[in-house]
């Protein structure tokens, strides 16, 4: 064996980055017990315990160099449908771009133009700009976009002579600008929402951005929060020290109330009666009981006895103070600043809650407001910390002085050392008229400048700015600053999102998920390495496992090095993986077989099988890896995990196969251990079989004629059941206390949605899928049709609010626009016409001959249209659902992949036998070449279909009409690879080509 030492050093290094990189996922495990341990149940304490880790400092808690949150950041990450969260799929409105780019022109013809632009978006995969243009040159030939877009803010890119093309060109590129902005803020949005490893990331299509939530309890405030449209503001402030003796007053008249309300609950506990609450306090109550004691007194006497012992006495006695901290120095004086606070972000919401309560706003000036600044403090290591401003309002009618819309560029700049980015910005003359009057106004003072009611930057007026002119400093990086010139420049342009699909699935599913994933996988992984020592013999058996178990950990190792996600569909893809890797060894131990049978020492047979066996491995793994390919990239979501999975494990399973055995084998027969590669029961299995396939094929195509005619019979009459991802719509998986019947709940829903959903029973009998497209044109309805699905089955799940209806009965949910589904539509045709298509390609690129990729795509069509066509019988008769989504289609590019694993072997040996027995007949070549392959067919085909039955049984609900697409694609598979594919070929191969095929057998 060649290069011995280097494979030895990449199987070396392999295993040692795998332990590296899992050793985070061992590390954060472990914490999380401790977390489960500490909090005994209690989720929010949960929480809390690994907030407080996450929090701490690389001084404080380590691994490896690493901060809790470092760690989490690199462990293996689980997919929704296995920990519960919400996946969205957002699209930005670039039609709203537009109209802002236009300063909502009304002319006629730009107004027609996007009317047809957005009738031809339905039937086109085209972007918006792209269609606009055709349309506008269809209404009026002669039309100028120049006219419409020449505007103000527009003059330095548009003018009179530029042409249309011009036009479109400046749009698209503002369009981009957009939608990066929009990007921006979404991810800001996210990263304060305080989710756990949450993923944001834009799609393929324009305008479309990604986000993945773990972990989300409210949907509705997700919603809500990323289809918020970004506003910008520049505000004038009150200054620190202005309001520090209002907070200290606040604090004195919260701890006020909150003794009184003790007061009367021990008073009711003492008497069981009492009257008395903190609301009915009347303002001659509402007395200091601090004896005086100022704010900057508490601060500054920090050595009194009186001072609470613990961080719980103080806030008992400060609320206020004990979620913001006053901006003062440890002098105790005030900071000048905007910011009169800083708070834990755990905090931020509690000390608004108090400023915001009546009797509490009463005592601060009416005009004004407190809004939180959007980053954390830099001087704060676990960047927790976040600043609280004061803005005054100026204004009659409460908004900011000036907004977004007067920006007409930003840029970063660097100060004159080079050592801090800034962002300069110009306005239009509008703009520059209020900026002059506000900068005189405030000069000395400070201006702040909030992006969707969060402060962005809070800078000193140094003196009045003319011309419309001005720079924002800061603490900037330079991606920050670059950030801040983004949303500067785009604030003008409201870029709305709208969510085209979005999917929430419950933590009670998700780890349901985990525990049938986890299960059928061991049970496929317990039957396989059993079924390897069965067939091969004790030591060869063991050889086979471990490389099987070496594979298992190098493909948990590269998910967790690239950050990619593990979903219920990426362990079927493993689990599958585990099933197709044994092919490889089976190849290999069936042509050591073959070897030993010629009377070749153990040596030179080993020797001869791996090199007699490459070319048959190569070839099926190749076709199945350029299928997972295909998949990955026409694939969303959950198919995109599964697809990430099969290509790694193929990868994997090949390097352990191949060249990880072979080193074991190596060591062996340099020990001279005894080896066997069969058993006393399997050693004459499938020996000596001469089946005429080639003889009954007219048989079997009439076998295949009758069932595929039965199928597309039931396809043209009875057709498929789409699902949402093809049709579009909003489905609810519902589990009830008892058994309920799918009729009642159609009925009760159509009362109240005004036309019958589909339900139909989803695993148990207590658990329903609800599937209605009521009013799926309108994604701001989500929250109306959640409140119409309670309300239609609140008498089925008893006396229940509907917070705990969707979180606790409502286990899972999904929302496909038709937009989206008529994407997925389309990248699922694609996906199966470019598989079948490079697989044809490759076939006739391997074997020289276009007779063997005929063969091959026959059989592969054959294949198709049989799982096509029962599942149009099958549905609404089987017990589980079998409608056709992504999922499906993953199913029948998995389908594609076997069976071409399973024909390209054969055809693989039929061009072998083609080569060494020249002078016999086609018909006995090709029956020789399908028998001396039956034993590793059976063998392959057998594990699989167990592996995959595993699946099936114990892997849940959610996965099981994938499943079972597999199961019938395996069988189907390795029905067609022996009856179909190889007699495909005889028929199309003259005996006079036999000679040509065999030249090009040399050449190959």
């Amino acid at each position: 064996m060649q290069n011995k030492g280097a494979i030895l050093f990449l199987a070396i290094a392999l295993a040692l980055v795998s332990v590296y990189q899992l050793s985070f996922t061992g590390a954060s495990y472990k914490v999380k017990k401790e977390a489960q341990a500490a909090s005994k149940g209690d989720l929010k304490a949960e929480f809390l315990y690994l907030d407080s880790i996450a929090s701490l400092t690389q001084n404080e808690w380590s691994f490896l160099g690493n901060t809790f949150r470092e760690v989490q950041s690199k462990e293996l990450n689980l997919g929704l449908d296995l920990k519960g969260g919400m996946n969205v799929i957002l699209e930005v409105s670039v039609e709203d771009i537009v109209r802002a780019l236009s300063n909502y022109s009304t002319d006629k013809t730009f107004n027609d133009a996007i009317s047809l632009t957005k009738d031809k978006r339905k039937d086109s995969q085209r972007n918006f700009i792209e269609l606009f243009g055709e349309s506008f040159a269809e209404i009026d030939p002669n039309a100028s976009l120049a006219a419409v877009f020449g505007t103000i803010e527009l003059k330095d890119k548009i003018n009179f002579n530029s042409t249309n093309e011009d036009v479109l060109n400046v749009l698209t590129d503002e369009t981009e600008n957009a939608i990066d902005n929009a990007f921006n803020i979404l991810r800001s949005r996210i990263d304060r929402f305080g989710v756990t490893q949450p993923n944001i990331s834009r799609l393929e299509a324009r305008g479309r951005i990604l986000i993945e939530l773990p972990g989300v309890k409210d949907p509705a405030r997700v919603r809500e929060l990323l289809q918020g449209t970004a506003k910008l503001e520049f505000w004038e402030t009150y200054e620190n020290p202005e309001l520090i003796g209002y907070l200290s007053e606040a604090n004195s008249l919260l701890r006020t109330f909150e003794e009184e309300a003790r007061a009367a609950v021990v008073a009711e506990e003492d008497v069981d009666q009492g009257d008395t609450s903190a609301d009915d306090l009347s303002g001659e109550e509402q007395q200091d009981t601090t004896g005086g004691e100022s704010l900057l007194d508490m601060i500054t006497d920090s050595t009194d006895e009186s001072e609470p012992a613990t961080l719980a006495e103080f806030k008992l006695r400060n609320p206020l103070f004990g979620v913001l901290n006053p901006a003062v120095s440890r002098d105790g004086q005030p900071l000048y600043s905007s910011v009169v606070g800083w708070s834990h972000y755990r905090d931020t919401a509690k000390a608004m809650e108090y400023l915001k309560m009546n009797h509490i706003k009463a005592l601060f000036p009416r005009d004004v407001r407190f809004y939180w600044a959007s980053d954390a403090v830099k001087w704060d290591e676990t960047e927790s910390t976040y600043e609280l401003h004061a803005i005054r309002v100026t204004t009659r009618d409460g908004r900011a002085p000036l907004d977004g819309d007067v920006v007409t560029s930003a840029r970063v700049s660097y100060g004159q050392t080079g050592s801090s980015a800034k962002v300069d910005m110009s306005m239009n003359a509008e703009g520059a008229k209020i900026w002059a009057r506000l900068t005189r106004e405030n000069t000395g003072r400070f201006l702040a400048v909030l992006l969707d009611n969060y402060v962005r930057s809070s800078a000193r007026v140094s003196g009045e700015i003319k011309g419309g002119s001005t720079e924002i400093t800061g603490d900037f990086t330079i991606e920050e600053a670059e950030d801040l010139a983004n949303i500067l420049k785009s604030g003008k342009l409201p870029a709305p999102a709208k969510i085209l699909q979005d999917t929430v699935v419950g933590p009670t599913l998700g780890k349901e998920a985990i525990q049938a994933g986890l299960r059928s996988f061991l049970i496929a992984f317990f039957f396989v390495l059993l079924y390897m020592v069965f067939y091969y013999s004790r030591r060869a058996g063991l050889v086979a496992d471990m490389a099987l178990l070496l594979n298992m950990f190098f493909i948990m190792g590269v998910l967790a090095s690239l950050g990619a996600v593990l979903t219920l569909p990426g362990i079927a893809g493993i689990v599958l993986t585990i099933g197709m890797s044994v092919d490889a060894n089976v190849l290999i131990y069936e042509r050591i077989k073959e070897e030993l049978k010629q009377g070749k020492g153990m040596k030179l047979a080993i020797a001869d099988g791996y090199k007699n066996a490459y070319s048959a491995i190569i070839d099926a793994n190749v076709t199945t890896l350029l299928t997972g390919i295909v998949l990955y990239v026409f694939g969303t979501g959950p198919i995109k995990g599964f697809a990430t999975t099969l290509v790694i494990g193929i990868i994997t399973s090949l390097f352990s196969a191949i060249f990880i055995t072979r080193l074991i084998y190596e060591h062996f027969l340099k020990k001279n251990y005894t080896l066997a590669f069969s058993t006393r029961i399997t050693e004459n299995a499938f020996k000596n079989m001469k089946i005429n396939f080639i003889g009954k094929r007219k048989i079997f195509y009439v076998i295949s004629g009758i069932i595929i005619l039965i199928g597309l019979t039931s396809l043209f009459v009875k057709g498929l059941n789409p699902g949402i991802d093809f049709s579009g719509g909003r489905t609810y998986v519902v589990r009830f206390e008892e058994p309920v019947s799918t009729t009642d709940v159609a009925l009760r829903l159509e009362e109240v949605y005004g036309e019958a959903p589909q339900v139909v029973v989803f695993g148990s009998e207590n658990q329903v899928k609800i599937t209605t497209k009521y009013r799926i044109d309108e994604p701001e309805a989500e929250s109306e049709v959640e409140d119409l699905l309670y309300q239609g089955l609140q008498p089925m799940v008893g006396d229940v609010d509907k917070t705990t209806f969707l979180s606790d009965y409502r286990v899972s949910s999904e929302t496909v626009g038709p937009t989206i589904a008529d994407d997925i539509k389309v990248k699922a045709i694609w996906a199966i016409v470019f598989s079948l298509i490079v697989i044809f390609l490759y076939i006739l690129l391997r074997f020289r001959n276009w007779q063997f990729g005929l063969g091959a795509l026959a059989a592969l069509v054959h294949d198709a249209l049989i799982v096509l066509g029962l599942f149009s019988i099958g549905y609404g008769i089987f017990p589980f659902s079998l409608e056709i989504d992504q999922a499906f289609i993953a199913a029948i590019l998995m389908v594609v992949g076997y069976s071409i694993n399973d024909t390209v072997v054969v055809f693989d040996r039929i061009r072998e036998y083609m080569g060494l027995y020249r002078k016999r007949e086609r018909t006995e070549i090709l029956n020789l070449a399908l028998n001396s392959t039956i034993s590793r067919t059976f063998s392959t085909s057998l594990s699989t279909f167990i592996v995959v039955f595993a699946i099936f049984i114990f892997g849940g609900e959610v996965i099981r009409g994938f499943t079972f697409a597999l199961l019938v694609g395996i069988v189907v598979g390795t029905y067609s690879s022996l009856f179909v594919a190889t007699s495909v070929v005889y028929d199309t191969v003259k005996s006079g080509e036999t000679e040509r095929v065999l030249k090009s057998r040399k050449k190959s």
